[in-house]
This record gives structure tokens, C-alpha cells and sequence, in this order.
């Protein structure tokens, strides 16, 4: 039982860390949350549904369609939004006003295109399960765990080992000194809202195959900032750590106590944290950081 719940625990946490480490990416860069990143995932999702089941295409083919969907309205919004605000010298608290209303522009052109309806993929979900000594371990949270590893393996090897890794590194630890040695900030942040965008895109559609797509689920978005700041703020391994932590303690809290306390037991976890070492499991400073 134990065994099970773990892995299921590990499953949802991957979940939220690939929303987490697009949490992180961007405030490293920017300092300020991006409140509209769980929609990103929601209109991941939302896409895959539309072309798997109204075009009948292939899910494979609609599921990274629905990817590139939730990496290019990430870059549209700070193409259009985040960096005009950014460009006309204003506070870091306006790019977090700006994403909000982002976020609720989603979620309610999503309840308008899609009648706040719960969909599902047309095709039929693995619910059968892996027996490992006494435990039954579900094929579902297998492929998503599996799935998981690799996306935020390709993550990690971006980050630490490409150009693209070492610019943004460089302008997460000093924007103006990147941009006199030559790094293109702008194109690097942009870059980053799109990987970040993708990341979300594919956290969306691994939800909705576990769960459902409704114009919501966006929400989850706020799961992951609590995995962030669990893990620390600007930390990528940080947020990849919390998210893994929230996702086996809702789990254990949903199979062994109530699954309507799980909520109360994560935020609790927050509040305690952030009393406790505000900094993050990673302690990356956040002083003074919106």
C-alpha cells in the first residue's frame, strides 16, 4: 500500500515540478511570479483536445501540437504584455497584476469556448495496473512518471550544458553585466517563457489524462508556485525537490487521512516553511524579490 502510494506520490509530483521549474525559470529572470503559468498548461490541454478529437488526428501528433500550444501563448504573453511592461520601467508588482488578468482572461475564454464542460482524450486511458510485491501500481502514473523523467532530464542538460543554460544563468545572476558581455537578454527571456511555456504544456495534458480538461485546471499552477517556494524561489533543482515533497505528502494525506484535508496539509507545509527558512529548501535568497 505504502509502495503505491509513493510512486502515485511521485507521479503528481512530476506533474507539478515540470510546472515548478517554469515557476522558477522566470522569476529568476524576471522576479515576479507568473500567476498566468497554470493556463499555460490549460490551453496545452485544451489544444490536444481540439485537434484529437474534432480534427481526429492521432493523439501523439495533437498531444505535442498541444505542447507547442502552451509554448507559444507563453511567449505571446511576454512578447505582448510582460516585456512592454518591463520596457516602460515599471515595478515588478505590475508584471504579477498583468499576469493575473491574464490568467483570468483564459480561464473564462476557455469557459466560453468550451461551456466549462469536463473532456476527456478519445482514446482509451492504461487504467490497468503493474503488480510490485503487494502493491498495484497503476500504468497511468508509470507512463507519466516515465514521461516526466525525460522531459526534465532534457531540462537539466539544457540548462547546465548548453549556451542557451549559460546565458540564462548569466542574466539570473546579473541582467545589466549579461548584456555588456554581449548575451541577448531579451531573446534569452523570451526563450525561457517558451521552454517554460512547453514544460506547462505538457504538466496540462499529463493532468488531463489522469484527471479531465475543464477551463479550471489551470489551478494546479498553484500547487507547483507552492513546490517552488518549497524548494526555493529561482532554484530549478529546488523546484523539481518541492514538487516531488507536495506530490507523496497530498498523496500519503488522500490515502491514509482524508482527501479533503490534503489541501490544508499543504499549505500548512508552506506557512511552516516560510517561518521556518523562508529562503527555500535550496536557500535561494527572495528577499526583496515580488
Amino acid at each position: 500500500m505504502f509502495l503505491q502510494q509513493l510512486v502515485t506520490g511521485i507521479s503528481v509530483g512530476g506533474i507539478y515540478a515540470l510546472l515548478a521549474t517554469g515557476y522558477s525559470l522566470i522569476y529568476s529572470l524576471l522576479d515576479f511570479s507568473n500567476w498566468a503559468h497554470g493556463e499555460f498548461a490549460m490551453v496545452g490541454a485544451y489544444v490536444a483536445i481540439v485537434f484529437s478529437t474534432f480534427v481526429n488526428i492521432p493523439f501523439l501528433p495533437a498531444a505535442l501540437l498541444g505542447i507547442a500550444g502552451g509554448a507559444l501563448i507563453s511567449y505571446g504573453c511576454e512578447k505582448v504584455t510582460y516585456r512592454r511592461i518591463r520596457r516602460n520601467g515599471a515595478p515588478n508588482m505590475f508584471l504579477m497584476i498583468a499576469a493575473m488578468g491574464l490568467s483570468n482572461m483564459f480561464q473564462q475564454a476557455a469557459n466560453l469556448i468550451f461551456s466549462g464542460q469536463y473532456r476527456s482524450y478519445p482514446f482509451k486511458l492504461p487504467v490497468s495496473t503493474i503488480k510490485i510485491g503487494t502493491a498495484y501500481i497503476g500504468v497511468l502514473d508509470i507512463i507519466s512518471l516515465v514521461i516526466t523523467a525525460v522531459v526534465i532530464v532534457i531540462l537539466v542538460y539544457l540548462i547546465n550544458k548548453t549556451q542557451f543554460g549559460l546565458n540564462v544563468r548569466a542574466i539570473s545572476c546579473n541582467a545589466y553585466a549579461a548584456k555588456v558581455l554581449g548575451v541577448k537578454v531579451d531573446k534569452s527571456i523570451a526563450q525561457v517563457f517558451l521552454l517554460a511555456g512547453g514544460l506547462a504544456g505538457v504538466a496540462g495534458i499529463l493532468y488531463g489524462m489522469k484527471y479531465n480538461v475543464f477551463p479550471t485546471m489551470g489551478n494546479v499552477g498553484l500547487k507547483a508556485f507552492i513546490a517552488s517556494v518549497i524548494g526555493g524561489l529561482g532554484s530549478v533543482p529546488g523546484a523539481i525537490v518541492g514538487a516531488i515533497i507536495l506530490g507523496i505528502l497530498e498523496t500519503l494525506v488522500s490515502g491514509y487521512i482524508s482527501s479533503s484535508l490534503r489541501d490544508l496539509f499543504s499549505f500548512t507545509l508552506l506557512i511552516v516553511l516560510l517561518l521556518v527558512k523562508p529562503s527555500g529548501l535550496f536557500g535561494v535568497d527572495v528577499q526583496d524579490k515580488a
